[in-house]
């Protein structure tokens, strides 16, 4: 029988149901925080990994491979998972994710809520709105996040940017792949951030990307906080060349009380929310689910992360 270690404070995955499903295998709660029973043993471990008192320890007995509940892998001590299989919930959120950017883009274009009114206005029938039509959005980015984003934006008419790691052509509509981030960047009316967090994209946007850009582009980040270097978003959001940011996360999180985040006219703050919806807690289980099923068939597994890219 199969012992996967369900080392999360909150089951949020819901492996208490998945016992019909798989018979053959017994899920044990492992509270992150407590002491470690000294015949604890599971070949599968679920995990955030981050924070965790017991992490190691619980590793060393008889783990062979690492489910990390979240989408990326930035705060799961990869050292110290070491040679063991790592997958992640990898696209699990992303059509969430990708809606809330689409709403970034749409409530920037059309003014809102700034174009609502509550009084008799100065002018009736006209005003300063914006369209998606023929806009050029730049992804940085082509994962499961983008490519989501991607297809939600192609029917509005977009013209659409892509930034691969790689450089290597998609055949999605309506996107072109390009090699350059600030050659895309140069280009774009709206910029979706949807790389990974990893040491190589840590200040990926900064100053001199900004600089290159478009005055008064719209930045979005659903990525991570460590992508942007703030210092340079202030400067750039102070001047102008950066007329809008809409941003589902920051560095740190949770954000300090009396950060400038949180004030700045032309920032649009939530708190890590893009992935939420009533349905992302059973598309997370159902992630995992589908790689026990793998796991417990001998086939190969989705979803592995890449230790030479850190995603």
């Amino acid at each position: 029988m199969t012992t996967v270690l369900v080392h999360l404070k909150v089951d949020y995955l819901g492996t208490d149901r998945l016992g019909d499903r798989f018979q053959d295998v017994r899920f044990v709660h492992v509270d992150p925080d407590g002491p470690v029973d000294p015949d604890l043993s599971g070949e599968v471990m679920v995990t955030r990994g981050m924070d965790s008192a017991n992490f190691a320890e619980v590793l060393e007995r008889g783990v062979e491979w690492v489910h990390c509940t979240g989408h990326g892998v930035d705060e799961m001590p990869l050292e110290t998972v070491g040679n063991r299989i790592l997958t992640c919930a990898r696209g699990a959120t992303a059509v969430p994710i990708a809606e809330w950017v689409v709403a970034m883009l749409l409530t920037a274009a059309k003014r809102l809520p700034g174009s609502w009114i509550d009084e008799p206005p100065e002018r009736w029938f006209l005003s300063r709105l914006d369209t998606l039509e023929g806009a050029t959005v730049a992804l940085l980015g082509y994962g499961s996040i983008n490519r989501a984003v991607a297809a939600r934006l192609a029917p509005f008419g977009c013209r659409l940017l892509a930034v691969r790691r790689t450089g290597a052509p998609v055949d999605d509509p309506g996107v072109v792949v390009v090699a350059d981030a600030a050659a895309a960047v140069a280009e774009a009316d709206h910029v979706v951030i949807g790389v990974p967090s990893t040491p190589e994209t840590r200040n990926l946007v900064d100053a001199d990307l900004l600089a290159g850009s478009r005055s008064g582009i719209h930045l979005v980040n659903v990525s991570r906080g460590s992508v942007v270097d703030q210092d340079a978003l202030r400067s750039a959001l102070d001047s102008g060349q950066v007329g809008l940011a809409s941003l589902d996360v920051c560095d740190p999180e949770p954000l300090p009380e009396g950060h400038w985040l949180y004030t700045h006219p032309s920032v649009r703050l939530s708190p890590h929310i893009s992935w939420c919806s009533p349905n992302s807690f059973d598309q997370m289980g159902a992630n995992f689910a589908a790689n026990l099923g793998r796991w417990l068939d001998g086939r190969p597994l989705e979803d592995v992360v890449d230790r030479d890219v850190g995603y």
